[in-house]
């Protein structure tokens, strides 16, 4: 039995927590919830949108599933997802985007997989008004040899352990040539270690052309925090969107899987939000817990309802379900 924190978050949070963790029972997943609050609801329940509590269950078990949270305004911290990130080292954004079965796209091929630097970067939070009469603010990126190092590394090993034959660092080392040019120096050096891995580089403003024009030439993607965040934006929107694509953040000793779209708070409560996103991040976090068949066999009874089931599913997918008869298609086919 494993013990993860759970955080529904705000808005639609409880409901797709509800759907995700009921099909994970359907499955067998053998999972101990240990529930927790963070965000809108939390600051004004608690007056702190991260309380002590959540932090403590965070330390104690360093594994949690989350759902979207409102960052309050004028609270403590700009973001609560940063927050979480930098106070766990959890240096590693995975974000696959995969095309789906009978889900409206472009495109067909896809099947990528972005590795973002998550701690530093722009997000850093190094800001400053240079004049007392805030017309002239400045923000500096933060880039180190040890944070980048451990990220490119990253997408390497997994290339490797999943047989992804190639790897895309993105920069901007033309123009920004001291941080991200430390980044593109250190994704050299580290590719020559993986000779069997092809790699290539690319301009950020020229991947994101690319990525648009012939998605299906990129396996594994890697880049800088702020970069990351677009393109792995830029990749759920060839498939589909927010509302289909999973997201892992992982550290050397703990990790937290997250649905990267908003909390919705205009259709909370209407059963209409679709929660595979959410369930996508918990099928990667069921593979970091060496779990791999439970996963695959969710994501086949996934694919099975998009496919087969398509009225069951969520309007924004073009079905006319809701978030639990969605849920419950899938659960009958793990229990059948």
């Amino acid at each position: 039995m494993e013990n993860i924190v759970l955080i529904p978050g705000d808005g639609i949070g409880k409901e797709i927590t509800t759907a995700v963790t009921s099909i994970l029972d359907a499955a067998g997943a053998e999972i101990n919830w240990i529930e927790c609050k963070a965000g809108e609801m939390a600051y004004k329940e608690l007056g702190n949108p991260l309380p002590d509590e959540t932090v403590e269950a965070m330390e104690k078990y360093r594994i949690a599933l989350k759902g979207p949270l409102t960052t309050p305004v004028g609270a403590g911290f700009r973001s609560i997802n940063v927050a979480l990130r930098q106070k766990f080292d959890l240096y590693s954004n995975i974000r696959p985007a995969k095309s789906l079965p009978n889900i409206e796209s472009p495109f067909r091929a896809v099947d990528l997989v972005i590795f973002r630097e998550n701690t530093q970067g722009l997000y850093f939070g190094k800001e400053m008004w240079m004049d007392e009469e805030k017309t002239h603010a400045e923000s500096v990126a933060v880039v180190t040899r040890k944070a980048s190092e451990k990220i490119i590394t990253s997408a390497f090993d997994f290339a490797v352990k999943y047989h992804r034959k190639k790897i895309t660092l993105v920069h901007k080392a033309n123009i920004l040539k001291l941080t991200t040019g430390l980044f593109l120096e250190i994704g050299k050096e580290i590719a020559q270690k993986y000779p069997s891995i092809e790699f290539e580089d690319l301009i950020v403003d020229n991947m994101a052309m690319q990525m648009v024009m012939r998605p299906e030439r990129f396996d594994v993607i890697v880049t800088t925090n702020l970069f990351g965040d677009i393109l792995s934006d830029l990749a759920s929107g060839l498939v589909g969107g927010l509302g289909i694509t999973g997201a892992a953040n992982i550290g050397d000793d703990a990790a937290m899987f997250e649905a990267v779209h908003g909390s919705a708070p205009d259709i909370a409560g209407k059963g209409l939000a679709n929660p595979t996103a959410l369930l996508f991040s918990a099928l990667l976090m069921l593979e970091y817990l060496d779990k791999p068949r439970l996963a695959e066999k969710i994501r086949s009874a996934v694919y099975t309802v998009l496919q087969d089931h398509k009225d069951v599913c969520t309007p924004d997918v073009g079905g006319n379900g809701t978030t639990f008869t969605y849920a419950d298609a899938i659960c009958r086919l793990l229990r059948d």
